[in-house]
């Protein structure tokens, strides 16, 4: 394992745009790629409140991504970790799953993907990369 995309990132391969998403995910191997189960959450979630026109579709895409890329459970080692990361920044209390998210990255020793950089800079120890800048990737 390499890299842990965040929802955003899942969100763009499951509607096949920005192409840069899709050509950066393609030049991965098999087995490079995961999420965590706290995404899977979000992605489930946006599933579940999808109008009627498009949920269907949206359950096709994700089974589709989920049958790519597997999904990682969160661990006491991740747990360990969001101790530090919460800690970090006390006062922000708007984002705590990317904090979730940005813990279990870090435990597993993986670079997290995510157009929303801004919001995981602050998280210690948090390697991250844009796969939609592409120069970035």
């Amino acid at each position: 394992m390499k890299y842990m995309l965040d929802t955003n990132i899942c969100i763009y391969l499951m509607k096949h745009q920005p192409p840069a998403v899709a050509r950066r995910f393609a030049e991965c191997r098999q087995g490079d790629v995961v999420i965590s189960v706290i995404t899977l959450a979000e992605l489930e979630y946006g599933v579940r409140v999808s109008g009627d026109a498009t949920r269907q579709q949206n359950r096709q895409a994700l089974d589709v991504l989920v049958e790519l890329i597997p999904s990682v459970a969160f661990d006491t080692p991740a747990a360990a970790i969001y101790a530090e990361v919460r800690s970090a920044v006390p006062n922000r209390r708007r984002d705590a799953l990317d904090k979730l998210i940005a813990s279990h990255a870090r435990s597993l020793g993986l670079i997290l993907v995510s157009n929303n950089l801004n919001d995981f800079r602050a998280y210690p120890g948090v390697v991250l990369e844009n796969w939609v800048d592409e120069t970035q990737a």
